[in-house]
């Protein structure tokens, strides 16, 4: 099994994994690691919270079906074996609701990091690019 890194809201991993084909796979060992859940005979557990589920048993797990069974989604980079997984649905719909955007750190051209809350109160317009 190769690298594979994975990008979450809250920080990223480097685990043994596959990305192949849109889709990546990891040891169920490296889950914690990965994502922070633990894959137990009961679910998808983190703390005393654990989400029941299906198909997902063996040495090797599909992290796509794993992050859709918490309501998030997975995009795969396959040549650089690459995974960002999504917001979970639901806190997506509540910052909607509440017409809240999430808290985020992005640096700046110079490498300093400014977070969203930073600017609170004041108008903030944020601009996304892609090279590619």
């Amino acid at each position: 099994m190769s690298t594979l890194t994975v990008l979450r809201t809250d920080g990223a991993a480097i685990v043994s994994g596959e990305a192949a084909d849109g889709r990546a796979t990891l040891a169920a060992a490296d889950l914690p690691a990965a994502i922070g859940w633990e894959l137990k005979p009961e679910g998808l557990c983190r703390g005393d919270a654990c989400v029941p589920v299906r198909g997902l048993d063996g040495d090797e797990v599909d992290l796509g079906a794993v992050v859709e069974a918490l309501g998030s989604s997975l995009l795969v980079d396959d040549e650089t074996a690459t995974v960002a997984i999504s917001v979970a649905s639901a806190d997506r719909r509540a910052a909607l609701a509440g017409r809240q955007a999430p808290d985020f750190t992005l640096p700046d051209l110079d490498g300093g990091l400014h977070s969203l809350e930073q600017f609170a109160g004041r108008k903030r317009l944020l601009i996304a690019f892609a090279s590619w």
